[in-house]
């Protein structure tokens, strides 16, 4: 049954949260508006950016030394299907900017700034009703913890499995794990959860392994036959009511309900996404740089919460490109011999250099050859989809890419770098679970 404690206490803690006083329930929401309940349930689970209440010990051995901000940390929107068959979980960037609901009784105009400082405003009641004035969904439950809550928990599961090709080090937050599949502690699950200065870098990037890392918590519960009757769902949820804050229309019934909802959820009916984003930077004075979603297709995606449909699939939400780069073609320098074809990449914003006056008088017979520098494969596959039916050749780490045309034709095709579909685009849990971890 410690599904629903990862269901929800992991979902909602997966960084950093600081109210320190036992099973507590913030005011009532009002003036919800927006879906019908006969469309499902939506969830609001937040964590607050606060070291309240934490001695300086506690504060080193978390690793969460510095001011808070009295903010939301994290913020995920978990909508239930209405035939309880599918959970979508939708991470909302706590950069975004967005205009805030009015506080209670204010006559004011409403004012813009990052989702997060709602809550330093309003506390709960006014973050609910700013992500339902954004959304335009309805929220029916709203739950908060904390840092020692959100470690605690992951102990209380036997550890928290992730997975990584590359080693991974963050000095921030304290993460420092080699490549491979392994089986973290709370504290360890803490650091990689909050992580932000490692590849993919930024909000998105950490989403993703947050993300990850509950997919792959929720496959291994499953696999362990948790959450497995009412008694053991019941027991659970009573757990969680220790360490996690609930709005005064959430209880101990509804979190059973909601629990042995996720238990019975193979992974391939759980979808995961980010809100999309139109600008990774958009400066506002006084605020500093914020995130703006993409206005079509986060419209897209809120109305398919709305009418109770599937999130993965939907090209309104996430389009197709014709030909898609895994990672940015502008981050990719290229040595390129035949100017054509430099011309031709550079359309897709590689950052070619045109060596063809240096090139072979007799080119060698078949496709191009793509030599790329070892460890950067996933930027040699984005540059041998622009060149279909090239050749790859792993060189020396410190080599660079380096095209050479041969004596066969040549197709460059035009690939598109979206960063939402490469960090955030709505996937199952299947796609983001791992192998059997190791210690």
């Amino acid at each position: 049954m410690r599904r629903l404690t990862i269901g929800l206490a992991l979902l909602a803690g997966l960084v950093s949260w600081p109210w320190a006083g036992g099973p507590q329930a913030v005011p009532a929401l009002k003036g919800a508006a927006g879906q019908d309940s006969s469309h499902g349930t939506n969830i609001l689970i937040v964590g607050i950016d606060s070291r309240t209440g934490l001695s300086a010990a506690e504060k080193r051995r978390l690793h969460v030394g510095g001011e808070g901000c009295d903010c939301t940390d994290v913020m995920m929107l978990v909508h239930l299907s209405k035939d309880q068959r599918r959970a979508s979980i939708v991470s909302l960037p706590r950069d975004s900017y967005v205009e805030y609901a009015k506080p209670d009784g204010s006559t004011t105009p409403p004012r813009r700034g990052k989702i997060n400082g709602a809550f330093k405003t309003g506390r709960g009641p006014l973050t609910v009703r700013t992500v339902e004035k954004v959304t335009g969904l309805h929220v029916d439950h709203y739950l908060e913890t904390d840092f020692s809550g959100f470690e605690q928990a992951v102990n209380n599961l036997g550890g928290a499995t992730v997975c990584t090709d590359k080693a991974l080090k963050d000095d921030s937050s304290g993460l420092d794990i080699p490549a491979g599949t392994h089986l973290l502690d709370g504290n360890g699950a803490l650091r990689y959860a909050r992580a932000r200065h490692i590849n993919r870098p930024g909000d998105l990037g950490r989403v993703r392994r947050q993300q990850r890392l509950l997919a792959g918590m929720l496959d291994r519960l499953t696999g362990q036959g948790a959450l497995a009757d009412p008694v053991s769902a019941a027991y659970t949820a009573g757990q969680l009511l220790k360490s996690v804050r609930t709005d005064e229309r959430t209880g101990l019934d509804d979190l059973v309900r909601i629990g042995r909802t996720l238990g019975r959820l193979p992974a391939a009916r759980m979808e995961f996404t980010t809100v999309p984003i139109a600008n990774f930077d958009h400066r506002v004075p006084g605020v500093g740089s914020t995130l703006l979603w993409h206005p079509a297709r986060s419209r897209a995606l809120w109305n398919a919460l709305r009418a109770d449909r599937p999130i993965t699939g939907d090209t309104r939400v996430t389009p197709v490109p014709d030909t898609r780069a895994e990672t940015d073609p502008a981050t990719i320098s290229v040595r390129v011999d035949d100017t054509t074809v430099a011309k031709a990449l550079r359309r897709s914003r590689f950052a070619v250099t045109d060596t063809s006056a240096s090139a072979p008088s007799v080119r060698p017979a078949g496709p191009p050859v793509i030599t790329y520098p070892a460890g950067r494969e996933a930027d040699a596959s984005t540059l041998a989809a622009a060149l279909p039916g090239s050749h790859l050749r792993a060189g020396a780490r410190d080599s660079a890419f380096d095209v050479a045309v041969g004596s066969g034709p040549v197709t460059v095709r035009t690939v598109t770098y979206d960063r939402n579909t490469a960090e955030g685009a709505p996937v199952t849990a299947d796609h983001l679970h791992c192998a059997t971890p190791r210690r």
